[in-house]
């Protein structure tokens, strides 16, 4: 066997992905890429700020001493002091250089967290549906996966939460904005998800991490807004990346940020720096650290994104989809109109609609789709997604439907 079983498992559960991909592939040669309407991939297609494109070209024209040596493998000391300054000014919490780590985006972060607190065995929960990488990233250090539900709204239930706990916990993640549903988890929330982590911390003996994947912080639509939730929970990780807020997916440039009140942070981040380096991401890139050390604030224009989900989620619901606004990130997560999504899948594909099953992120019955696609690529869609619509009683015909 040329390949591991491990890896082989893996890429039979991801193969989902892996056929859009493929299929779209061929749907373009055939049709042309104009025809195919591609919503199965979260890859951003905004340009970057232009502060952020103005700041690069600062950097490139008086470049610091050594930008392209290496440098201490958690990162220029200097970037790592201007995002904790920001750090604490958001959370109100005395962050400091040597609570971050610059990271190869945050599946880097991501990574590198888990390495530093898992031993084999170690359990992390996650929240259904889920981000479909992280069962990947647990199992990269032995860990093991416990899927809790959302409610029907895609809220936490706390409570379901708590009885999932036990000895073997060492981390939670919550991913708000949520990949894929958008959900935007509130204040209340959270809460309710440190207090039981909080008890459950006392009961075991030792911290349990809640560890906060946000790399759509930035990319909401009012009146929802992303709390903070570092100052909820002491023994937090905060991940995060600028591929979505600053459209730099393909530099993979993020970073993770120690609280500093959380359990042995001094020892994490030794720990972080340390698995940054045997990970062999060595460093973060390095002309991207101190491009984005003072974009902190900067992001791209959300309006668009946001005219992008109106379209959708008008045209879907006109429809008969059932399916929540999404408050942040681009992304969105119908409900099946047939209990096996995968059906309903396959049957969009001979409209030339590519989507993503939900069962691929822990909610069979829904699939994903993703509105980072230029706009007039949506507008073309709209009289394929009626066309996929016929033959599903729990549709409406499209006749029925606004014509455009």
């Amino acid at each position: 066997m040329p390949i591991s079983r491990e890896v082989r498992e893996a890429l039979t559960r991801s193969s989902w992905i892996r056929r859009m991909f493929e299929e779209g592939t061929k749907l373009k040669k055939l049709h042309g890429e104009d025809q195919v309407f591609d919503f199965s991939l979260g890859n951003p297609d905004l340009p970057p700020p232009e502060f952020f494109t103005n700041r690069l070209r600062e950097i490139l024209e008086r470049p610091p001493p050594g930008l392209h040596r290496y440098m201490p493998n958690a990162g220029w000391p200097e970037v790592r002091q201007k995002i904790a300054v920001q750090l604490e000014r958001r959370c109100g919490l005395p962050y400091r250089g040597e609570n971050i780590v610059m990271t190869v985006g945050a599946g880097g972060a991501l990574n590198v967290c888990l390495k530093a607190i898992l031993d084999p065995g170690d359990e992390v929960i996650v929240f259904a549906p889920y981000f479909v990488e992280y069962h990947f990233y647990i199992a990269n250090h032995a860990g093991r996966v416990v899927a809790v539900e959302t409610r029907g709204d895609f809220s936490i239930d706390a409570e379901a939460l708590a009885k999932a706990i036990t000895a073997r916990t060492r981390a939670v993640i919550i991913n708000s904005p949520n990949n894929p549903t958008g959900v935007v988890y509130r204040h209340e929330e959270i809460a309710a998800v440190a207090a039981a982590l909080a008890r459950a911390s006392r009961t075991h003996g030792r911290p349990i991490y809640l560890i906060s994947d946000e790399p759509y912080r930035k990319i909401v639509y009012p009146p929802h807004s992303c709390p903070e939730v570092a100052p909820l929970y002491e023994h937090t990780v905060l991940i995060t990346s600028h591929s979505k807020d600053l459209g730099l997916a393909g530099e993979r440039i993020g970073y993770l940020a120690i609280s500093p009140r959380a359990a042995d942070a001094a020892d994490l981040f030794s720990a972080c720096t340390f698995c940054n380096r045997t990970l062999g991401f060595v460093n973060a890139p390095s002309l991207f650290q101190w491009a984005v050390a003072d974009c902190q604030e900067a992001a791209v224009d959300v309006g668009t994104y946001r005219e992008r989900r109106d379209l959708l989620v008008a045209h879907l619901r006109e429809l008969g989809f059932e399916l929540a606004e999404p408050g942040g990130a681009f992304y969105l997560f119908p409900r099946s109109p047939v209990p096996d999504e995968t059906e309903f899948v396959t049957r969009l594909l001979e409209s030339r609609i590519l989507v993503v099953p939900g069962r691929g992120f822990g909610r069979p019955g829904y699939f994903r789709v993703s509105f980072a696609v230029p706009t007039e690529t949506i507008r073309r869609s709209l009289p394929a997604w009626e066309e996929a619509a016929r033959g599903y009683p729990a549709l409406r015909p499209p006749a029925a439907a606004h014509k455009h």
